[in-house]
This record gives structure tokens, sequence and C-alpha cells, in this order.
């Protein structure tokens, strides 16, 4: 059995790898890769939506996947219309429970 400090060191490994990935993604992301995500979860989204969604993923990616993304969705919630919204909010919470044991 390994000592208990590389177990440690393994899950911090791990997490490095982790926010690398997900950081690399995120800077190579695009406006019609977020457009044509949308469209297949039912949403239409204008440009101006699309925009501020993208800027908001590319400029605060690590607090919507690591922190508190509370003020992110509740400027959202004044911006966009509630069917919008809530599907945001709804894929947020599927997509953060399916992969929290990655993240």
């Amino acid at each position: 059995m390994p000592p208990i400090y590389f177990i440690f060191e393994y899950n911090y490994l791990g997490d490095i790898m982790s926010e690398f990935l997900i950081k690399n993604y995120v800077s190579k992301l695009t406006l019609s890769e977020i457009d044509s995500f949308s469209k297949k979860q039912g949403l239409s989204l204008s440009s101006n939506e699309l925009e501020l969604i993208y800027d908001y993923i590319k400029n605060d990616w690590h607090t919507i996947v690591y922190g508190n993304p509370r003020p992110i969705l509740d400027s959202l919630k004044s911006t966009l219309d509630d069917f919008s919204y809530n599907k945001i909010e709804k894929l947020y919470i599927e997509f953060k429970d399916r992969y929290k044991n990655y993240l």
C-alpha cells in the first residue's frame, strides 16, 4: 500500500491536470460552439445573450467550475428571459452533478 502522502500528492496532481484541461478547452472555445450547444439543448439565444455567456465562460470559468457561481447566475437571471435562465441553471446543476467526481 502506498504511503498516505503519495495518495494526497496523486489527488493534487489530478486536480492540477483537470484544471489545466478545462483551462485549455475554455481558451479555445468559440461563440459558434456555444451557439451550437445551446441549440442542441433547446435554447435559441440572441447574439447579445451568446456574447454575454461567452464572456462569462471565458473570464469566469474558474468560478463557474470550482467556486460559487451564484453572482454570475444572478446576473444572467436579470438579463435573460425566464425560459433561457431556467434552462441554463438546470444544465449547470446537471453537468456539475455529473462531473463532480472529476472536479
